[in-house]
């Protein structure tokens, strides 16, 4: 398990960042204070509060978290 902060302003990164979710094999969550949704769901993402920072949790190995991190490295704080 492996994890790290995104930011995701824009409806477009935020597209781009479920678009990276949906190739990976593992599971990924997103959490937002108490808030956790699945990282390939688009509307999970939308019904988060995206003006803060997000935690994300890679549910997997650490190839496929380095792998998922690398897609998503423009994002990442």
């Amino acid at each position: 398990m492996s994890r790290f902060i995104v930011s995701l302003t824009s409806v477009d990164e935020v597209k781009q960042f479920v678009d990276a979710a949906s190739r990976c094999a593992c599971e990924i969550d997103v959490r937002s204070g108490r808030y956790v949704v699945n990282a390939k769901s688009i509307m999970g993402l939308f019904s988060l509060d995206l003006s803060q920072p997000v935690e994300v949790e890679v549910l997997g190995t650490q190839a496929q978290a380095d792998a998922f991190q690398g897609d998503v490295a423009a994002f990442v704080r």
